[in-house]
């Protein structure tokens, strides 16, 4: 008896579980999303056009100077004369510093006067060569005892004038490295003068964009501090060596002015467009759909989104060109691609 009140009470078990579990299920079901077979997506869509296929590309870099040289002096002494600032702008063979010269000047002028007194014996031995009372070896000794001071003379002025030290180029002095009554060597940095008369701008190219450029090349740059200013640029410098990376340095030649002044270290972009190709089948990026070896992109027909391959060919920032499976008018989705499947009917927003 007791077997058979086990069973039944295990069968009824059982038989309520299974009805609780199918009683969850259909509440469950009810709750599940079942999208409206009628219901439109909203999505943007653009048309399918032939046009000219060109590739802006867009180098950043930063202006150098045009040249920039530490000015060292070739003698040595005390500095006298340092009539130079930080930040003044100074012209080609302007006074930068004098070193004391009074010791050159001495030695100068005690050789002048031996040349005097050989020049005066040199007259007296040629009389008394005539007269046969002196050798006229006398005479041969003293002419070179003459040029022989005169070559230290010579010497002594080279050296004299190496105490002027003058700039070799207009530009600006951005660095003063001594003052007045420092002693300095040959060698010793005393300033440094940086001509920014015309700038480079030193942009990095990669490898497959590099013969886009040539020399002498006019081309447009814009910089951060005039964002509204365009500067005349001329390719100048097309490096013939490359990075790890295969980027190439090009140089840009831009004149600087007062009225936009520019500075070494400054931001600049230059932008180059080639042509691509010429009349061409393209659509806008946004509306390719996975990768590009496996393109796809919906088109909208009757209202319908439809899933189609195709085929793409040359890309620029903006545009794929369609080489196969799509014909010029034809409307191509371009935002909302994420909630459609093929077959979904949408409307154009």
């Amino acid at each position: 008896m007791k077997r058979i009140i086990v069973a039944i009470a295990l069968v009824s078990t059982l038989g309520l579980t299974a009805w609780k579990l199918l009683d969850n299920k259909e509440k469950v079901a009810e709750k599940v999303y079942k999208p409206n077979p009628n219901l439109k997506v909203g999505v943007r869509t653009a048309k399918a056009e032939v046009r000219d296929l060109s590739l802006e590309s867009q180098f950043l870099g930063s202006f150098e100077a045009n040249r920039e040289i530490e000015i060292r002096p070739q003698a040595g002494g005390e500095i006298v004369q340092l009539p130079i600032v930080e930040g003044q702008a100074v012209g080609a063979g302007k006074l930068v510093a004098k070193l004391d010269d009074d010791q050159l000047r001495y030695q100068i002028e005690a050789l002048e006067v031996q040349i005097e007194g050989y020049k005066n014996d040199l007259k007296r031995y040629e009389a008394l060569v005539k007269g046969d009372a002196t050798p006229a070896v006398n005479i041969e000794k003293t002419q070179l005892n003459i040029r022989a001071t005169q070559a230290q003379v010579k010497q002594l002025q080279k050296q004299l004038a190496n105490t002027t030290i003058t700039a070799p180029f207009s530009g600006i002095v951005t660095s003063k490295m001594v003052e007045k009554g420092s002693i300095v060597s040959p060698g010793t940095p005393l300033a440094k003068v940086t001509d920014i008369s015309t700038l480079k701008l030193v942009v990095q190219v990669p490898e497959k964009a590099i013969n886009q450029f040539r020399m002498g090349q006019s081309i447009a740059v814009k910089t951060e501090v005039y964002p509204d200013t365009e500067f005349k640029g001329r390719v100048s410098l097309i490096g013939a060596q490359g990075d790890a990376a295969h980027n190439y340095p090009i140089e840009i030649s831009v004149a600087n002015s007062s009225a936009h002044a520019l500075r070494a270290g400054m931001y600049g972009t230059i932008a180059n467009t080639s042509e691509l190709k010429g009349q061409s089948l393209s659509v806008p990026r946004q509306a390719i759909i996975g990768s590009t070896k496996q393109p796809q992109l919906y088109v909208v027909e009757n209202g319908t989104a439809i899933l189609r391959d195709v085929q793409i060919g040359a890309t620029t920032n903006d545009y794929y060109e369609i080489t196969k499976g799509l014909q010029a008018g034809e409307q191509v989705v371009v935002s909302g691609q994420i909630n459609l499947q093929n077959g979904t009917p949408v409307v154009a927003q």
